[in-house]
């Protein structure tokens, strides 16, 4: 097979299940780092997404769960909110996260150290999904998040290591790799080059170059509307989200070494 015809199957619908079927893995296990060469805007949203949680999020399945709240109701035709905040978790800096430290761009009233309403100017029943976008991440004053990984390096718009914090709210259901490394290269030839060389481990691409072998490759979130790709080296959960590239920013917190 030439290179050209490895191309056309890598963009097939075909070609995505192939490489689903083996790049899959039903058992996730701890250990390794995860390495990704991204551009500019996706590094600055991944590192967030790796640093800080939200009140929401939106599983790979496409549904809103809790993140930094358990629960949730809506009253006044979903303009007013109560959410009841986790209790087991600490911000980067020992700070325990509590009604306190949330801040949002609404009218916000503590009804307790783990009870927040939100009051909007209109209603809007989709505040929960809107809640887990990218934006509303929360934080000390300091810039300390509740993220599955805490920074040991970051040179910002650039360079960002981070380590998986022990003893996490999360442990033992997600956060796999012990660490994580993101570049940011604004070429996206020079981030498929990276990723073609092994030096990194996905990048955020829509193709490779005709001197690759693509069987060695993953495109996602499918073959047809390739956002990034992904080496074998790395396994995925069943269901990947598609809200966002990089499963929904999540793919430090959601994938595995192979």
């Amino acid at each position: 097979m030439t290179r050209l015809d490895r191309r056309a199957l890598f963009a097939s619908g075909a070609a995505a299940a192939l490489l689903a079927a083996t790049g899959v893995s039903a058992s996730p296990k701890r250990g390794g780092r995860l390495r990704a060469a991204l551009s500019r805007a996706l590094f600055d949203q991944a590192t967030n997404a790796t640093l800080y949680e939200n009140l929401t999020e939106i599983g790979a399945d496409g549904t809103v769960r809790g993140e930094l709240a358990t629960a949730w109701a809506s009253e006044n035709d979903a303009r007013v909110w109560r959410f009841n905040l986790r209790k087991d978790v600490f911000f980067h800096d020992g700070t325990r996260f509590d009604t306190s430290q949330v801040r949002l761009p609404f009218a916000l009233k503590k009804l307790g150290s783990h009870t927040l309403q939100v009051t909007l100017d209109a209603p809007n029943p989709n505040l929960p999904y809107l809640l887990a976008h990218p934006g509303f991440e929360l934080s000390t004053d300091d810039g300390f998040g509740t993220g599955m990984y805490q920074v040991q390096k970051l040179e910002a718009g650039r360079h960002f290591i981070g380590v998986r914090v022990a003893d996490h709210w999360k442990a033992l259901r997600a956060g796999w790799f012990d660490s994580v490394e993101f570049v940011q290269f604004s070429d996206s030839s020079i981030r498929a080059e990276a990723l073609r060389d092994g030096m990194v481990d996905v990048a955020d691409i829509s193709q490779l170059d005709d001197y690759t072998d693509y069987c060695d490759y993953l495109p996602l979130p499918d073959g047809e509307t390739v956002t990034f790709i992904l080496s074998q080296a790395v396994s995925l959960p069943s269901n990947v989200g598609k809200a966002w590239p990089l499963d929904n920013l999540r793919m430090a917190e959601r994938w595995w070494i192979a």
